[in-house]
C-alpha cells in the first residue's frame, strides 16, 4: 500500500479512487468504477485485479459492494471508435465518479494511470495506483468483473467469437476468429480488430 501519498490533513479527506478495465481489448466496451471505502473496509482483501484469481476478484467484490459507496459505468466500442480509446477511459471513470458523487460529498478523487478525467474536483494521476492504493484497487476489481460479465453475455449473442475465454482481448484465438468470420458487431474498428479487410470483404490476418 501507498502509505506516504497523502499528509494527515488529507487523511480525513472522502477520497473516491477509479480505474477502469479494457483499453487493450479490440472489442467490446471500456467499464470504469468509481469507490469510496469506509475507514473499516479490510482493504487485505484488495489487489491489482489483474493479478487476482477470479475467486478472489468476486469475493471481493461482494464485501466491496456490501460496504463501500461505489458505481460503475461503460462507454461503448462505438464511442471508442469516435472519440479514441483514451478519452473513452476517460469518460467511463468520469461518469463513474459523478454517481457515487451524486451519494455522497467526495473532496479528492485518485485515478489509476499517468491521465485524470475532467471532473469538478481534485483529480490525481496515480502510476500503478491500482496496486498502491486501496480505493483505485476496489475500483479495479469492479471495473474487471463488471466488463468480464458483460463479455461473457455478448458470447452468448455472438458464440463464434469465444468473447467468454478471451473478453475481447488480442489472443490469437480471437484474431482467428475474426479472420474467418469477419468482425462482430462490438468489435472497435478503429483497432482494426486485428485484420486487413481485402476488397473482396474477406478479412486477413495481419
Amino acid at each position: 500500500m501507498e502509505n506516504t501519498l497523502f499528509n494527515l490533513e488529507e487523511s480525513t479527506l472522502t477520497i473516491c479512487g477509479t480505474d477502469e478495465a479494457g483499453r487493450g481489448p479490440l472489442a467490446g466496451p471500456v467499464v470504469a468504477a468509481a469507490v469510496v471505502l469506509p475507514p473499516d473496509f479490510p482493504i487485505e482483501i484488495l489487489g491489482d485485479s489483474k493479478k487476482l484469481s477470479e475467486k478472489k476478484r468476486i469475493e471481493a467484490e461482494k464485501i466491496i459492494k456490501e460496504r463501500a459507496i461505489w458505481a460503475t459505468a461503460s462507454v461503448s466500442h462505438k464511442a471508442i471508435d469516435e472519440i479514441n480509446i483514451l478519452n473513452a477511459s476517460m469518460l467511463a471513470m468520469k461518469k463513474a465518479y459523478e454517481k457515487v458523487a451524486a451519494k455522497i460529498q467526495i473532496d479528492l478523487l485518485l485515478a489509476d494511470g499517468n491521465r485524470t478525467p475532467d471532473v469538478d474536483i481534485e483529480c490525481r494521476a496515480i502510476v500503478k495506483g491500482d496496486a498502491k492504493i486501496p480505493q483505485i484497487m476496489a475500483a479495479s476489481i469492479l471495473a474487471k468483473n463488471e466488463r468480464d460479465r458483460i463479455m461473457v453475455l455478448c458470447d452468448r449473442k455472438w458464440p463464434g467469437y469465444g468473447y467468454a475465454k478471451h473478453k475481447g482481448y488480442p489472443s490469437p484465438e480471437h484474431r482467428k476468429r475474426i479472420a474467418e468470420l469477419g468482425p462482430s458487431p462490438i468489435e472497435r474498428m478503429t483497432f482494426n480488430a486485428g485484420t486487413v479487410i481485402r476488397n473482396d470483404n474477406q478479412p486477413e490476418l495481419f
